[in-house]
Parts: structure tokens; sequence; C-alpha cells
């Protein structure tokens, strides 16, 4: 064994260890909504090197990266036998992604893959590649995960090696570790992405949060976040979407938007947590918002604040796709903290901290989009003619 395969197997293994042991600090004001955790809580150096890695000196003298890992977020998340679990997207750096359990007994450090990936088997289509899984613990008992499936479009001309069909994929559990994949999600749209399944049955049958649209870029005539209803999830079939939050023009959500992880039930309504899609200058930017939904009509919003719930601030807008903040993940602890888990520019994952109180104010209680200039100014009128006298 060379010296040079020691060393660096030594500096590797200490490095290692030292991130997985790194504390996080909350940020010290905030908004008032949630406090941001200041560092990321899973990166792609937080994969096992024993996944990247031959550590035989035989085979790999050089102690080379065998396997290299672009990125780690857009991570489901849930709170299981004590302990807070992410079922993160890992992205290699031949850009296939798969998912894999990063785990801790703290919801904001230490988080830790287990041994191995998950392995979800192939349907007789089998998927090019997998992303995004948004985990929900149902009132049936099973633990489901629908994430993206995505295949190559072999309608278009040969020459077009990018064109994509994005639809549901759909597996279950009841442990974490056997995972019984089900035949994808069968709806009359063209495309799906970002489906996430309500955690109780509405009139008996399974409810899904959607997004129908044409193409695998382009929402199209589609677009929205919609709402259908399937009686079964064992083979999972929708014949009526309905859209129940619509894209709209000159907004955080004009070019597209999608449910975020499943909504929280609350005394007041479903919060929900969403992101939302613009154009501009430098590209697409991706943002989180939130609204609520009926209790017991989920499909019917009730409160929707203007603006975006968390964008992309500092560094969070540098990385493999930048500007861009997406959850399809948060655990609501049995004191009612919450945690936001984030990725950021498609790179890593971060949290927030906040609470189901601090949410249920926020949606309630922040203003509307006016969706005018105007407007903006009249809001903001209102609130300096209510502070007179209190600030002095």
């Amino acid at each position: 064994m060379s010296d040079l395969f020691t060393h660096r197997k030594k500096e590797l293994l200490e490095q290692h260890s030292e991130l997985l042991s790194k504390k996080n600090s909350p940020e010290k004001l905030g908004n008032g909504i949630y406090k941001r955790y200041q560092n990321p809580v899973v990166t792609a150096d937080h994969i096992p090197l024993s996944w990247r890695y031959d550590f035989n000196p035989d085979s790999n003298p050089f102690l080379m990266e065998r396997f290299g890992i672009n990125a780690a977020f857009n991570a489901g998340a849930i709170k299981f036998k004590g302990k807070y679990v992410m079922v993160v997207r890992v992205e290699g750096n031949d850009r296939k992604s798969f998912f894999a359990i990063a785990e801790s007994d703290s919801p904001t450090e230490g988080f830790a893959f287990r041994e191995y990936p998950i392995t979800i088997e192939e349907t007789e289509n089998p998927d090019t590649n997998v992303y995004d899984m948004r985990l929900t613990q149902h009132e049936d008992g099973w633990i489901y995960g629908i994430f993206c499936t995505e295949r190559k479009d072999y309608r278009v001309p040969a020459s077009d090696t990018s064109s994509a069909i994005a639809q549901a994929g759909i597996v279950r559990t009841k442990d974490l570790e056997k995972w019984e994949r089900l035949p994808d999600l069968k709806t009359n749209s063209e495309q799906q992405r970002n489906v996430v399944l309500h955690p109780e049955f509405v009139d008996g049958k399974y409810a899904l949060y959607t997004r129908p649209q044409d193409g695998f870029i382009d929402a199209g005539s589609g677009g929205g976040i919609g709402w259908a209803l399937t009686d079964s999830m064992e083979t999972a079939i929708v014949d009526k979407e309905i859209v129940m939050d619509q894209r709209i023009y000159h907004t955080i959500k004009e070019v597209k938007n999608g449910q975020g992880p499943a909504p929280l039930k609350t005394e007041k309504g479903w919060l929900h947590l969403a992101h939302g899609v613009r154009n501009t200058a430098a590209g697409l930017r991706y943002v989180l918002y939130m609204f609520m939904t009926s209790l017991h009509e989920p499909w019917k919003v009730i409160h929707q604040p203007g603006g975006h719930f968390i964008a992309p601030k500092g560094e969070e807008r540098v990385g493999d796709v930048s500007n861009v903040t997406f959850a399809n993940g948060w655990i609501r602890d049995e004191d009612d903290k919450v945690y936001v888990y984030y990725a950021s520019s498609d790179t890593r994952m971060h949290v927030a901290e906040t609470s189901i109180a601090q949410l249920l104010d926020y949606v309630t209680h922040t203003p509307e989009d006016g969706f005018r200039s105007y407007t903006s100014v009249e809001t903001i009128n209102r609130i300096i003619q209510a502070n007179k006298g209190i600030l002095g």
C-alpha cells in the first residue's frame, strides 16, 4: 500500500467524519415566519465514501473517486421511529438520479446516509431517470412515495435527444426498507409531474394533487395544481382533474407551479407548500409559496398570501441550476414545530424551522396578491396607517 493511498484514505475519512458531525445554528433574527439554519443539512459530500471510492489499493492505487456524485437535493421527508428521515434525490456525475435515505436524531444536523441507496424495481417500461419523491403517511397504513419517472419521447425526430415524457411513479412501504413498486399513475394528461397523495381518504377514495401539462417543460394549456380522485393506489387511474391553484400572469407562478409535500392538517384548514416558477432575463426562477384549503373540501383554496414564502438567498442562489428553491418535504413534530426541508439550486438540502402557529398566522393574515402595482401600494399604505402612533 503506497504512502499516497494511505494518506488520501486518512484525509478522506477525517474530512467526511468532520462534515457529518458539524453543528448547525439558526439565523439570529429571521423574518418572524421561520428561521433558516446556517449550514446545508445534506450535500453531495455527505454521500458515503464507500459509494464513491474503491478502497482496495490493488484496484485503485491512486484512490480515485470511481462514482462521482453531482448533487443531493429535492428530498421527501418523514418522522419515522423517532428519527428525522429524508428520502434524498441523489444525482451522479452521469446525470442519473436515484433515491437514498439520510436520517438523524436531530431535525437540523447530523444527517447520515444508510449503507445502501434505495432499490426501486423497474416497470415493464424502464425508467431512464427517477426523482423528487413526495412521502405521504396515509390513513390506510402505508407510506406512499410518488416520484417523477422520466423516459425518452420517441415520437420526436431522432435528432432530438432531449425531449422526454414525465409521469408519476408510485411505491409504498411500511418500514422504509422494502419498497413495493406499483403501476404508474394513469391520467388523461399528456405529462404529469409533482404528483402528491393527500394523507386522508376523501369520499372513500384516494385524493391526489396533480400537475397536468402538455410538454415536459412547458405547461401549455395545462398547468396549475390539480385535484383528482382514484379508487385504488394499486392501479391508480384518474379520469378527471380540476385545477385548484392556477398559474397567473406576472406573479411568482406565471410559468409553472406545483404542490410540494403533502399538506398539513390544522383546525383551520390544510396548510400547503408549493413551488412557483417565473421567467427572468437570467432564466427560470423557482420560489416556494403557501396557501390554505378548506378542512372539509381540500380542493378549495381559502387563503393565499401574496408573494413567495422562501426564495433563494445568498449562496443558495448558486448551484447546478441557479436561482432555485424547491421543497417536497416537511416534518411536523409532536410539539407542532415544523421543519421545512428545501433544496437550493438543484444542489444541496437546507432546513428552516417554524411552527404551526406561525404558519397559520402567516397564511391567514398576510395580504393576498392584488395583481397590480397600484394595489401593492395600497397594501403598504394600509400597513403604514395602522402603524401610526405605535412606532412613535
